[in-house]
């Protein structure tokens, strides 16, 4: 695992956001130059505003369009961000997913609820089936 995602997973990197792109999504070999070759595709860290780019880019769809869209159904984005589980797959199929898009948020004792227990990752994953969902984790759960 890069410096970057191990920084960006340990809630070190607030202003960053992660993306993962599935091979079968984006083919395009370049994407390596800017993130690090994951089983099933590649996984950038960048600053914020280059990552929303970056996403729209590749998917699209604005990052937070997104985000707000795939807010409404939970699932599981596996911890790493470099996959997950569709919530509308049935127990004995597995879906595929097409990317994620991810962003850490500091500790906020103000906010109460898992925000007081330490930094989170939000998390927001596209499956092949078209099913758009999320997840999120204090970084001490990883």
């Amino acid at each position: 695992m890069s410096d970057h995602r191990e920084e960006f997973l340990a809630g070190d990197r607030p202003d960053d956001v992660a993306l993962f792109l599935a091979e079968s999504y984006v083919s395009d070999d370049r994407l390596e130059q800017f993130g690090e070759r994951v089983d099933d595709g590649v996984l950038i860290v960048v600053d914020g505003e280059r990552g929303r780019s970056a996403f729209q880019a590749a998917t699209g769809t604005q990052a937070m369009e997104f985000a707000k869209s795939a807010m409404g159904l939970e699932g599981v984005v596996d911890d790493d961000l470099a996959g997950g589980q569709c919530p509308e797959a049935p127990t004995d199929e597995t879906h595929a997913i097409q990317f994620v898009f991810a962003f850490a948020e500091e500790q906020n004792e103000d906010v109460g609820g898992i925000y007081a227990e330490g930094d989170v990752i939000h998390a927001y994953a596209q499956c092949t089936c078209g099913t758009a969902f999320s997840d999120r984790w204090t970084v001490a759960d990883t």
